[in-house]
Formats: structure tokens, C-alpha cells, sequence
């Protein structure tokens, strides 16, 4: 590209443009992007981090283009996690998925324990949630949920885990757990998780809300890619209970056969 046709089309002078090839032009990073936009290149490209490799640039184009799924796997893979075993089965998804109506059910077949992540947060700190919440504030509920899930990792044994809905929005957390655990998104149509939080009396944060539906649906959306980074997705609308119990162990059937769901212990820091 000419300086011409670059200055045409970043909208700087020919004269300034040559001043930055020649190192000499005082340039701030919104110039710098008009630069990096008209010649259609990426700004690192243009200012290259010192001890760049090719292959680094080569991985950061594929990451752009790649799958919640794919960004996983490679995750597991450069951190030395891809053939580990699993700790247990892990549940996540939103409020009325049945995380603990299921989990329960599932890891009493197994003859495994089942712990419901924030329950154990509880019992760890001796406080409720609320409690918790009101203390700390959300990072330090978030810090504190992080050190249970580490502790109940180290204990060595097969665990069933149903975890809250927020979780997948705590990447380290998260993270942790997608390579701990077989991962199992439960989802559900938006009208069957409201009728269920409902049946339940728990109308956290919808009460007197008319727009609660579009609330949920919105969170839903929101957070589908990040629950599509589970190992295997059960869809339980329109199910009854023992329907879906037995749509969730057929899921995790192949894997319990195969010995791939195996304490395994886990450090944490």
C-alpha cells in the first residue's frame, strides 16, 4: 500500500505517515488504529510484542475464528490437562435446570456423594450466602466459592456437583472446573426453568417483576456460549423427573464404564 492510498483511506497526511515509518511521528494509539484499520491488519501486527513467534500469531488468528468447545480443548491441551482423568460430574446451568433434583438422583446410582457447590460454601464458612454476600461483597463470595471448589477437590473422591447458575461467568473458577470434572450443561426451555424456580418458592431476582421472562431469556442468551463449554449438553424441557435422571445418566454412562470418571487429586492455589 502507497502512503497515497494509505493517507487516503486513514484520513492522516502523507507527510505524517512518513514520519512514522521513520520512527519520528508522535503517534497515539487512535491515530495508530486508523493506521492499523485502513491497511486491514491487526494493531499487534503493526507494533509486534518483542520475542513474538510465529507460531503465537498463527494461534491468536485461530483463536479468533474458534468455538467456545475448541478454545476448551486447547486450553486442556497446552496446560497439560487433555488426558486427565475426571474428579466427578459437574452440573451446570440455570436456576430450575435441576441440577440437584438430577444430581441427586444420579449419584445416588452412582454411589457417589453429591455436594451442592454454594451449601458447601455455607458449611465451609459457617454463614449463609446472604451472610456472605453482605460481608464480602460478590469477589469475595466469588474468592470463597473458589477455595471450596479447590477443597473439595483435594478430597480425592467421586463427587456429583450441582454448582450455580452465575459460575460460568468466573473464568478461573470455571475454568477449574471444566478441567476437573465431566461437565454437563442442563438446560431447559426459558418458561420450564421460571416454572420450576416458582414451584420452588424461590423468586430470586424475578418477584414483582413484569419483565422477569425477558430477563431470563436475556441471561439464557448471554450465557449459552459459556455453558456450551461443557462436555455434553442434556435438554430436560418437557421431561419428568425421572425422564430426565435417566437422560442424564445415559449421558455419563459411557464414561463411568470406561473408568474415566476418577478421583483424581487436583492443586490449587
Amino acid at each position: 500500500m502507497s502512503r497515497k492510498v494509505l493517507s487516503s483511506a486513514s484520513g492522516l497526511s502523507e507527510r505524517y505517515i512518513a514520519q512514522l515509518e521513520a520512527g519520528q511521528g508522535n503517534v497515539s494509539i487512535v491515530l495508530l488504529r486508523r493506521v492499523s484499520a485502513a491497511m486491514g491488519a491487526p494493531l499487534e501486527d503493526i507494533i509486534p510484542a518483542a520475542g513474538a513467534s510465529p507460531d503465537s500469531l498463527v494461534i491468536r488468528d485461530l483463536l479468533r475464528t474458534a468455538t467456545p468447545q475448541q478454545i476448551a480443548k486447547a486450553k486442556e491441551i497446552l496446560s497439560g490437562q487433555g488426558s486427565s482423568r475426571h474428579a466427578g460430574i459437574a452440573l451446570i446451568g440455570l436456576r430450575g435446570a435441576g441440577k440437584t433434583t438430577l444430581g441427586r438422583i444420579v449419584a445416588e446410582r452412582l454411589g457417589w456423594a453429591f455436594v451442592e457447590l454454594n451449601k458447601e460454601i455455607e458449611r465451609q464458612n459457617e454463614l449463609s450466602i446472604a451472610e456472605i454476600l453482605a460481608l464480602y461483597g460478590q469477589e469475595g463470595f466469588r474468592r470463597k466459592e473458589h477455595e471450596a471448589l479447590g477443597s473439595l477437590l483435594s478430597r480425592g473422591e467421586p463427587i456429583v456437583l450441582a454448582t450455580g447458575g452465575g459460575i460460568v461467568s468466573e473464568h478461573v473458577t470455571f475454568d477449574l472446573i471444566l478441567s476437573s470434572f465431566f461437565t454437563v450443561w442442563l438446560r431447559a426451555k426459558p418458561e420450564e426453568h421460571m416454572g420450576r424456580v416458582r414451584k420452588q418458592g424461590d423468586l430470586r431476582p424475578m418477584a414483582d417483576s413484569r419483565s422477569a421472562m425477558e430477563d431470563l431469556r436475556m441471561i439464557l442468551l448471554s450465557r449459552e456460549p459459556l455453558y456450551a463449554r461443557a462436555n455434553v449438553e442434556v435438554d430436560t424441557s418437557g421431561l419428568t423427573v425421572n425422564q430426565a435422571a435417566e437422560r442424564l445418566q445415559e449421558a455419563v454412562a459411557p464414561l463411568v464404564g470406561h473408568g474415566s470418571l476418577v478421583p483424581r487429586a487436583v492443586a490449587t492455589h
